[in-house]
């Protein structure tokens, strides 16, 4: 009667690992974008809200969203992920990475990503590399690897537009604050992409895109700068950012106002971005305040 029993246990031990297998194998990925290295899909069945809060007015918002991705690679997205993860030791032959699962947690409000498990498969489905949870966690703008898993995942809880958004032609998607001319004809022109903002009580954070050419035409100075626009006050902050010269390539940008924020100037160039963004803001308030805990 034992020996039965255990028998009959082993026989659905199998079956349900069978069933798992099968499950695993039959998982619907979704096509999100490709390009020369990578390919990029998510699992919509996956997605999870892992946690949520209610508001004053009782309403249940996502504040933490976890699912599950897919990137597979071509041998240069191959050679260049094995480079970027310190993986050369491990992975010496770029055709041996053929795709990479991750499991990514995601923070609506703040547009915030952080990979919780990330394993990197060959080409027979057999796992060559697996790394636990990042410790780091990245904002997510224009120029992110992750902004197309970011936005499906989110769509798929809110279903408020963020890939329809991010793929919208450029005029649609950033918006034209101001351009100016100085007296050595030097012309600046700043941009402001509208995926990123959110209105935070008075403040709308941002991210803004500043291009300076010279009177020849050929680009100077490019600047790459997360701000805080106080829309009340008329005063901003730059609260990250990134600058690039022809001589120096992409640095870190320092903010000479070390994140004070600072009175917008009316007869400024950066008057005319106010009152750009105080109009875009008023027109467009539900997509500002989309997944607001106020």
């Amino acid at each position: 009667m034992l020996k039965k029993f255990f028998s009959l246990a082993i026989i659905c031990a199998a079956i349900l690992f069978a069933n798992n297998a099968a499950q695993a194998e039959e998982v619907n990925w979704f096509w999100l974008d490709s390009n020369e290295k990578y390919s990029k899909y998510f699992n919509p069945d996956s997605v999870e809200v892992t946690k949520k809060v209610v508001t004053k007015d009782g309403r249940e918002i996502a504040i933490e969203i976890e699912a599950w991705t897919k990137t597979t690679y071509s041998y240069e997205g191959a050679a260049d992920t094995i480079k970027t993860y310190e993986l050369t030791k491990i992975l010496p032959d770029p055709r041996s990475l053929s795709y990479s699962l991750a499991l990514l947690r995601i923070n609506p409000q703040n547009r915030m990503l952080q990979y919780i498990r990330e394993d990197f498969y060959d080409a027979n489905g057999q796992v060559v590399y697996s790394r636990g949870e990042d410790s780091r966690v990245k904002e997510i703008n224009s120029q992110s690897f992750d902004e197309e898993f970011y936005c499906a995942v989110v769509d798929e809880v809110f279903q408020l537009g963020e890939r329809d958004k991010k793929r919208a032609p450029t005029a649609e998607r950033w918006i034209e604050l101001w351009t100016y001319t100085d007296e050595n004809g030097d012309t600046k022109n700043l941009t402001a992409d509208t995926t990123t903002m959110r209105l935070k009580g008075s403040n709308l954070v941002l991210w803004e895109w500043e291009v300076t050419k010279n009177p020849a035409g050929q680009t100077t100075e490019i600047r790459f700068m997360k701000k805080a626009v106080n829309l009340t006050q008329g005063t901003e902050t730059i609260k990250d950012g990134k600058v690039w010269t022809p001589t120096s390539s992409w640095k870190k940008l320092e903010d000479e106002f070390d994140g004070a924020y600072r009175m917008i100037k009316s007869d400024s160039p950066d008057y005319k971005g106010l009152v750009r963004l105080r109009a875009y803001v008023k027109k467009n308030a539900n997509w500002v305040t989309r997944y607001s805990l106020d």
